[in-house]
């Protein structure tokens, strides 16, 4: 008879492991705190003599309290009750919360450098968001800025607690997740080896350790209208667009226009409070004694300044006939050498790119069975992109391609050209715009031992300039000379 296997994944596991068995000091701080707020006779004196026997969280506490964010200019405060009457039992008991947290998830050595460089970062955006979503309710009363700022705070920390767990297991998923292609696939990877998703798990331990609504409802209805959900939401979001490696200035704006609309302020003055935001994150989070998070905030004033600077003239290649000269000699060096190939190609494309002044050309080749024609090798802007999306079917009566190659002749496609670039997408792949013909472009045979085995490509797509006469002939003498190196090269 088979026994049963224990079951080790999924929520109600990750909860309870969490817990009990990882963070059961935070998960016991804040149930603690939970039941004093609910004791409004004792518990302040109950604050206090609550984390009295931690001098470090007593530490981190006061220091927090008499921080330039939470202390207006009030008497400097000595004690953890003194520091409640004064500034609140509700933003004391979240300072507490904080200081736990932060000591809870920073202070274990007991993790490998990757996953602790994953964990730093990931509350350093916490920590951020945070901050975001208390300055958006600015104009709100303490209490509920304090409650947005700690529901913020905690929106991730199925997935802050999980990485600080450690361990074999934690260090298999975190290199499983660095080998992923795109967050959607991390999210396919981490249900299949924990049994939940980090959102799900978020949502068990708030519920088990009684995070309060704010928090549940903006993890199970991020789209509600309420102003502190939606700040929660923007907050994230916001962090996550800061914190991108390349900045996607539409999105970010977008952003923070609804962020604006929330406050009820113009774009501009939000965008100050946004960067002036970021300088108190560093500093409150200095206060809160958790250095190791700064590095992972971004340089918020310098991405805020820059969404409104215009995008930079792009400046494209003019015709040089100096450069054309030089590429013409070296190409008749080349085929008194017969050198390779990929010698003579390379030079060939250099002359077109920087010499006629295109903005990128390309050698297609035939494939094997010579039906269809791509490019293996691209030079000059969106390179890669084209080499990647562009096939051409080498089928139709009409096919300029397909004529090319057949009559070994080269070919200029004017922008006015009865040819439509329209007629050409029946020949082009799907995912390639075939409305990048539009401005013309300029194809020449690749001959080798008398048979036409591709085609050399140039065009001025993204300037959107015609292509002269001048340019016509300048790219078929280059080309003509190509040829020639390649029929001394190869027999």
């Amino acid at each position: 008879m088979k026994t049963s296997q224990p079951i080790t994944k999924g929520v109600d596991y990750w909860t309870k492991r969490i817990s009990d068995q990882e963070m059961p000091a935070l998960c016991s701080t804040i149930r603690d705190l939970e039941k004093l707020a609910k004791d409004d006779v004792s518990s302040l004196a109950s604050l206090g003599r609550s984390v009295m026997h931690d001098n470090a969280l007593t530490t981190r506490i006061l220091r927090v309290a008499n921080s330039a964010i939470y202390n207006k200019g009030t008497s400097h405060v000595t004690t953890v009750s003194r520091a409640a009457v004064v500034l609140g039992f509700d933003t004391i008991r979240n300072i507490c919360i904080t200081a736990k947290l932060l000591t809870s998830l920073l202070e274990n050595h007991n993790l490998s450098e990757s996953v602790y460089q994953r964990l730093i970062k990931l509350m350093a955006h916490s920590f951020q968001a945070a901050m975001i979503s208390r300055v958006m309710l600015k104009d709100y009363d303490e209490a509920l800025r304090e409650e947005v700022f700690i529901a913020s705070l905690l929106y991730r920390i199925g997935e802050s607690a999980f990485w600080s767990i450690g361990g074999e297991f934690v260090d298999h998923l975190d290199q499983a997740l660095l080998a992923c292609d795109s967050p959607k696939q991390q999210k396919v990877v981490v249900r299949e080896k924990l049994g939940t998703s980090f959102s799900q798990l978020t949502q068990s331990i708030a519920r088990a350790w009684g995070l309060g609504d704010v928090l549940t409802t903006s993890l199970s209805h991020p789209d509600e209208r309420m102003p502190e959900i939606r700040s929660i939401f923007l907050a994230n979001e916001i962090t996550d667009a800061l914190n991108q490696p390349h900045i996607n200035v539409e999105k970010l704006n977008e952003l923070l226009t609804a962020a604006a609309e929330i406050q009820n302020i113009s774009l501009e003055q939000c965008k100050v409070r946004i960067s002036r935001c970021a300088e108190a994150t560093i500093r409150l989070a200095e206060d809160y004694g958790a250095i190791e998070l700064v590095q992972h905030l971004p340089d918020t004033a310098e991405i805020i300044s820059t969404l409104d600077k215009p995008e930079p003239a792009i400046a494209f290649r003019e015709t040089n006939l100096v450069l054309q000269l030089k590429k013409l000699r070296e190409l008749t060096e080349l085929a008194i050498q017969k050198a390779d190939f990929n010698q003579v190609v390379q030079t060939t494309l250099e002359g077109i790119l920087d010499g006629v002044g295109v903005d990128r050309c390309a050698v297609m080749l035939l494939s094997p069975n010579r039906k269809q024609l791509s490019p293996r090798i691209a030079f000059g802007e969106g390179a890669d992109k084209f080499k990647l999306e562009l096939l051409i079917e080498m089928q139709g009566e009409t096919n300029p391609f397909l004529y090319s190659i057949n009559h070994k002749q080269a070919d200029w496609l004017h922008e006015f050209d009865e040819r439509e670039p329209e007629s050409l997408a029946s020949y082009v792949s799907a995912n390639f715009d075939a409305s990048q013909f539009k401005y013309g472009y300029m194809i020449a045979p690749i001959v080798v031992n008398d048979k036409a085995i591709g085609l050399f490509y140039a065009d001025k797509h993204y300037s959107s300039r015609q292509i002269t006469q001048q340019d016509f002939d300048s790219f078929c003498h280059l080309t003509q000379l190509a040829n020639l190196c390649f029929g001394l090269t190869v027999h």
